[in-house]
């Protein structure tokens, strides 16, 4: 839910084409194209396994500010409120932010290889671990807050959190939720073209389930299991169905940059920023912006970072930028933080991977995409599809990402290629048990139903 634009372009945009052309400026040649990755984790006090605050001696603002001070992360302010920080001499990602439950978020610069990706992973990793273990505080990886209720999490001074927070719960009954009790992983991949782009799109799409189950990771709630194995996913089906969803447009003959706007506009608006401040205009809509009737603003039109903004405010299992955005897979420990975006990366940066990834998914209905998405939250890969499981796809899927990953020949310094990033997602596959279903296993026996075991043993 990084806010942090990848442009800064104030031109005033009148037609829905110049919002679809900006979309398309974002092709690039294979190239040129690079592997972004997002995460999330939830910090924790570790005396008594309390939630961070923004303020005080074990608050975030006190580890952005170590985290600033030890390794020379640049401060991001909104008003007098540190809200997250850069890295200087990155032209994009490269920033860690707060999630509105306090959650820290890296959202990493775009990289040629998983080798890479790896690298920034442990090197962020071990700064935060640096800074929070002298604060006596600690970092989990789970999909899900395992224990403290929506009342417990602490809220961050953020004005767009404020806004989106009044709008949820009339839109969905878990928006708050989904805001303050989650965490995902999230990678981010290019494309050279429109035809591109929609074939990404529709493979990522109908896998975005598939994916969502070898990486199910969220069974708990509340102190104790919720009946799911990815409970992240499972609330966000209850979020706002205006914003979220499979997006089966995308399948549609004739879809394309110019669709995807079509869609956006219709998105409800939460704000504007203006003037360092956030005008809630939660509800309206950007076609009326467009035309300069929007009741907040009379007779202003939008800018591209407007623009920019509003992208920002959709929520599809995938999510069309200047890039693609793979959104549905739960947070986890470091090992899937790598893994994520190899798999991604194995299945769409191949042409012939590409080309087995459509033709596994190219005659399955939008009601089967649907069911899909809608059945894994609790059943994974477990969950039946034409006469077999998800776990049958996710054999054929891991299969593909393989070959895609050998044939891009990314080796690293011990003449090892990316494939071996995918060691770990290949066992879930072949045994059937998710990170989630080894949880509660746990949970059962080595914990004998106490919750807290979670933070001593699945940190960071």
């Amino acid at each position: 839910m990084s806010e942090v634009l990848e442009s800064q372009d104030d031109r005033r945009v009148r037609s829905p084409a110049e919002l679809a052309a900006w979309l398309e400026a974002g092709s690039r040649p294979a190239r040129e194209w690079r592997i972004g990755t997002e995460h999330e984790k939830f910090g924790f006090r570790l005396d008594d396994l309390s939630p961070l605050p923004y303020e005080g001696e074990h608050g975030i603002r006190r580890v952005l500010e170590e985290l600033a001070r030890r390794f020379a992360w640049v401060p991001i302010t909104e008003g007098e409120t540190l809200i997250g920080l850069k890295q200087p001499g990155c032209s994009h990602g490269c920033t860690i932010t707060l999630e509105p439950g306090g959650q820290l978020e890296l959202s990493g610069e775009p990289l040629e290889s998983i080798h890479e990706t790896c690298s920034e992973v442990n090197r962020h990793l071990a700064q935060v671990r640096e800074v929070s273990e002298a604060m006596g505080i600690g970092f989990l990886g789970l999909g899900f807050s395992p224990k403290w209720s929506l009342a417990e999490t602490p809220r961050m001074p953020k004005g767009r959190y404020a806004i989106m927070s009044a709008y949820m719960p009339k839109v969905g009954r878990h928006g708050l939720d989904m805001m303050y009790r989650s965490c995902t992983v999230q990678v981010n991949l290019d494309f050279s073209d429109e035809a591109d782009m929609v074939k990404k799109m529709r493979v990522s799409l109908a896998l975005q389930p598939v994916v969502t189950a070898i990486f199910a990771n969220s069974p708990f709630a509340d102190g104790k299991p919720t009946g799911f194995l990815s409970y992240r996913s499972e609330v966000w089906r209850h979020t706002d169905p205006d914003r979220t969803g499979m997006l089966p447009f995308a399948f549609e003959e004739g879809f394309g940059f110019e669709a995807y706007v079509d869609y956006v506009l219709d998105v409800p608006m939460y704000f504007v920023y203006r003037d360092g401040r956030y005008v809630d205009v939660a509800g309206a809509s950007f076609r009326d912006f467009l035309a300069g009737r929007l009741e907040a603003l009379p007779g202003e039109r939008p800018t591209l970072d407007d623009w920019a903004d509003h992208l920002s405010t959709a929520f599809p299992e995938v999510r069309l930028k200047r890039y693609l955005e793979m959104r549905g897979a739960d947070g986890g420990p470091w090992r899937k933080l790598c893994a994520l975006p190899a798999l991604w990366t194995g299945l769409l940066y191949d042409g012939a991977a590409l080309d087995a990834a459509w033709a596994l998914v190219k005659d399955w209905s939008a009601e089967e995409r649907q069911g899909l998405r809608d059945r894994v939250p609790r059943t994974a890969l477990k969950t039946p599809f034409r006469g077999g499981t998800v776990q049958d796809i996710a054999r054929d899927v891991v299969a593909i990402a393989l070959d895609g990953l050998k044939a891009r020949g990314r080796e690293d310094s011990l003449c090892s290629d990316e494939r071996q990033y995918l060691a770990g997602v290949q066992r879930i596959v072949e045994s059937g048990r998710t990170p989630a279903e080894a949880l509660l296993e746990r949970y059962e026996t080595d914990w004998q139903g106490d919750i807290d075991r979670i933070f001593l043993e699945m940190a960071y």
